[in-house]
């Protein structure tokens, strides 16, 4: 592949174009008079913050959702709210961040989902097999028609949902965060593949804030910003500054109101990680979180973020050393993690945070009973004491300690997970992504929380990819982009331009 492919000629055919496109939902306005328009052959990356309405303006286009008011046209012809199977007719075709495939069935068999070829009730297996294999040798693809999808490597699963979708020779190919979960060399097969698809005619939406990436594959890159298309500009010569200023708007950091930055309350950190790898996507990763310090670490989907703190607390296997009050951990392991004071919020709260239909208060004790028990056995009384307790510390809405946590909003959720590692007494807290999810309200008494456990001499890591939020909170930030660390920034240096150009730059 090139450094920078060339950019579609602007007299060939418009495959989409969007006009003067708004959409809303209650309180809130996703798309803004939105303009937008892609060729024949070309990659457009698509970029902007969370809530920009990049995902709002792909549901138009794949006919999810119809607009409020203004036009989608495929092709020329007005989509006029068909709905998905119209987008389809029409050669929209769209494979998003999460796979769709069924892991039991062949890779051919997954490219023909719906759409088996034979008759009389008999599916042509051998006409499948051909299909398949013609559709993987235009895509440069190495993958046998007949393996099982459950058992290939994730860029290959990754590469069968592009191939599905390129199956039905579509105009217009939309792929969202196609390599979000990939390793930078799983990614690059994925990115051959893009290009091939592009060199057929294709129109290709490509949505990622890997700039190395985009720079890439990509002919041209379209930055939307609260809901409207800010600007349209070629990839060769957009300088990462000018990207991340149209992402941005003016006074992008100058709108950040940070915390009152405290000196860390020791010399000695808490936790020292040196060389840690977890392959494939974390690599070589060093640093010291000292007590009393709120230590951000903002990367964008795919950086390793999640792969990192699953580490530190032990529950995946890794390379490197990891030290916690200065003495080396030899075998990291979740118990062995927690006896040390290493308490993990994980990103998936509804699936590994809470237990959904106990109480509130039994779910902020189940880590340690041992303020709950006596001699051996767990005290009902006790534990909705504690969880009365902690209730009123943490601010947690709820009609009582046996409320069933799954009855609580989000936000309310989140602080009973961090109030469980409270009760535990951890003394160093890895909180990834806590406020995701959750109401304005609620992610300020979670930062205020956040501040509170490290005045009082806790150690947080606070992983977030909401790159705007971590100088309302962190004393430090690190960026991580790809598995490894590209920058740390300090006192008036914590701003937004800085971490998200550190955690996109190419």
């Amino acid at each position: 592949m090139s450094d920078t492919p060339a950019a579609a000629a602007p007299d060939t055919e418009v495959v989409a174009r969007v006009r003067g496109a708004t959409k809303s939902y209650p309180g809130v306005t996703a798309l803004d008079g939105a303009d937008f328009e892609i060729r024949a052959g070309e990659v457009r990356a698509l970029l902007g913050r969370n809530g920009a309405g990049k995902s709002t303006l792909i549901r138009l286009l794949s006919g999810v959702e119809a607009p409020d008011t203004g036009d989608i046209e495929i092709g020329g012809t007005p989509l006029a709210g068909g709905g998905i199977r119209r987008a389809a007719e029409l050669g929209v075709g769209t494979v998003y961040q999460e796979l769709s495939l069924v892991p039991e069935l062949s890779a051919a068999e997954n490219l023909y989902l719906g759409s088996w070829p034979g008759g009389r009730g008999r599916i042509d297996y051998a006409a499948m097999r051909a299909g398949a294999e013609e559709v993987f040798a235009e895509l440069g693809v190495g993958i046998p028609p007949s393996a099982r999808v459950g058992e290939l490597p994730l860029a290959q699963q990754q590469l069968v949902e592009i191939a599905r979708a390129f199956r039905a020779r579509p105009r217009l190919l939309i792929l969202d965060e196609p390599t979000s979960a990939l390793a930078a060399a799983e990614a690059e097969t994925v990115l051959e593949a893009v290009a091939r698809v592009a060199s057929r005619g294709v129109g290709v939406i490509y949505v990622s804030h890997r700039l190395d990436e985009i720079r890439r594959v990509a002919d041209t890159v379209t930055v939307m910003r609260d809901g409207a298309v800010v600007e349209t500009v070629p990839v060769r010569g957009a300088t990462t500054a000018h990207i991340v200023s149209l992402m941005l708007g003016e006074g992008g950091a100058e709108e950040q109101a940070p915390p009152k930055r405290r000196a860390r309350t020791g010399d000695t950190p808490l936790l020292s990680v040196r060389g840690l790898s977890v392959p494939p996507k974390v690599e070589e990763v060093s640093f010291d979180l000292y007590p009393g310090e709120v230590l951000g670490l903002g990367g964008l989907m795919g950086s390793g973020r999640t792969e990192l703190l699953r580490a530190l607390a032990g529950f995946a296997p890794s390379s490197g050393t990891v030290e916690v009050d200065g003495a080396p951990v030899a075998r990291p392991t979740p118990r062995a993690m927690r006896r040390l004071g290493v308490g993990i919020t994980p990103e998936d709260r509804k699936g590994e945070g809470v237990v959904p239909l106990l109480g509130v208060s039994e779910n902020m004790v189940m880590t340690w009973f041992g303020g709950a028990s006596r001699a051996g056995t767990v005290l009902p009384s006790r534990v909705s004491s504690i969880g009365r307790d902690l209730i009123g510390r943490l601010s947690i809405k709820a009609a009582g300690p046996d409320t069933p946590i799954v009855n609580l909003s989000g936000g309310n959720q989140q602080k009973a997970v961090i109030g469980r590692w409270l009760h535990a007494g951890s003394r160093i807290l890895l909180l990834d992504e806590p406020t995701r999810g959750v109401d304005v309200e609620a992610k300020a008494q979670i930062y205020g929380i956040v501040r509170e456990l490290a005045e009082q001499g806790a150690a947080v890591l606070f992983v977030s990819s909401e790159l705007e939020e971590l100088p309302l909170v962190c004393d430090r930030v690190l960026a991580l982009r790809a598995g490894r660390l590209h920058g740390e920034f300090t006192g008036e240096d914590i701003t937004l331009d800085n971490i998200m150009a550190a955690a996109m730059a190419a």
